[in-house]
């Protein structure tokens, strides 16, 4: 689900380990593969996985028996995502263009360009879906949540940042495993992370939103504004609109990048050998991810880390949000509760085999 950002934070360690210095025109071209990621996959989440829980359908195929053009919008901005992907790439699924330096080949103006059109028309329906899941009723559950996420001097963040929180966490990315570790859960077969001494938190769009509010672009945190989404947002029902925000954004950024591009001289840096170890976060759409690498002198890895599936690490704050959630629906019929914790879990908009309908529940 979310290749790119597994990609840049691999080429983000290695690339601290071998002291590589990228074109500024690259570190454009890979936030706008980013956009790209986020566009698709937010999409997919916002109309094809979440609205229907609002909505009252089973699911999107369901949904769309009564609101097919809203489904085409949905399918037509994660189509549009896609194709900043295959671009940049190579293809739409588990990408191959990008590379440690760079990518594999220099991108013209022109290639670029033929986005615009589908673009503008994303960021026009992007501003229609925050309408549109804004207008869903949420139920009453605040949480506190310790959120982390990345935070960049001056860009709403993708690959470059601390890793800050509200809780006044604010570290580098070689200081991660200082502050954070993996643990066994005896019922589970995911590792939980945990905040050494501070237990549960939360990464993803709500966490990113509420920290970096300030870095949107102007149409984005108007948009947020218009529905009154302001932060600190604490339910993680609203995270649909965050999404929804999110999408605003990615099309806003990618047309920015698109209209100031210039090609590089060149594809990619050249890599020597180097040993030592890199580490990277980078911000999947699900949340942050953690890499770190070992190289020896011949450029073999030796080590490596990866902390990399935000809904792992997430994990017991689902849990824990389960518990209080399911505290205020439990008098209701049980397979009105299995939906409504489900559409639960679905806040986090868990990678995509844990996303469907799954739960048993035993009242």
């Amino acid at each position: 689900m979310c290749p790119v950002a597994y990609q840049m934070s691999a080429a983000h360690a290695i690339e601290r380990v071998l002291g590589i210095q990228i074109d500024p025109a690259i570190r454009n071209l890979r936030r706008l593969f980013y956009c790209g990621e986020w566009i698709e996959s937010h999409a997919l989440h916002v109309y094809m996985l979440h609205a229907p829980d609002f909505l009252g359908y089973e699911d999107s195929i369901a949904m769309a028996r009564d609101h097919r053009a809203t489904i085409e919008r949905g399918l037509r901005i994660k189509k549009i995502g896609n194709s900043i992907v295959a671009l940049l790439g190579g293809r739409e699924i588990h990408p191959v263009g990008a590379a440690v330096g760079g990518f594999y080949k220099v991108f013209p103006r022109n290639e670029l360009r033929q986005l615009v059109d589908n673009l503008e028309w994303a960021l026009e329906a992007s501003l229609e879906t925050v309408r549109l899941v804004a207008a869903f009723e949420f139920p009453d559950f605040e949480q506190d949540y310790e959120f982390v996420s990345l935070r960049h001097p001056a860009e709403y963040p993708f690959n470059e940042g601390r890793l800050v929180s509200n809780h006044g966490l604010e570290i580098d990315a070689a200081q991660y495993e200082d502050h954070f570790s993996e643990v066994h859960v005896e019922h589970s077969n995911a590792l939980w992370s945990v905040l050494k001494g501070r237990s549960t938190y939360l990464v993803g769009p709500l966490p990113r939103f509420n920290l970096n509010f300030d870095r949107l672009p102007l149409v984005a945190r108007q948009a947020a504004d218009s529905v009154g989404l302001i932060p600190p947002v604490r339910n993680p029902f609203r995270s649909i609109i965050v999404r929804a925000v999110e999408i605003v954004f990615a099309c806003a950024e990618a047309l920015r990048i698109i209209r100031e591009y210039h090609p590089p001289d060149r594809a990619r840096v050249e890599t020597p050998n180097r040993a030592g170890i890199g580490h990277a976060i980078t911000e999947a759409p699900r949340g942050s991810v953690y890499h770190r690498y070992e190289l020896d002198e011949n450029g073999l890895f030796v080590n490596a880390k990866i902390v990399r599936a935000p809904t792992s690490q997430n994990q017991s704050r689902i849990e824990d949000d389960l518990r209080a959630f399911a505290a205020q629906v439990i008098t209701l019929p049980l397979d009105e509760v299995t939906w409504k914790c489900e559409q639960a879990v679905r806040n986090y908009d868990p990678c995509i085999s844990c996303a469907t309908h799954f739960l048993k529940l035993r009242i």
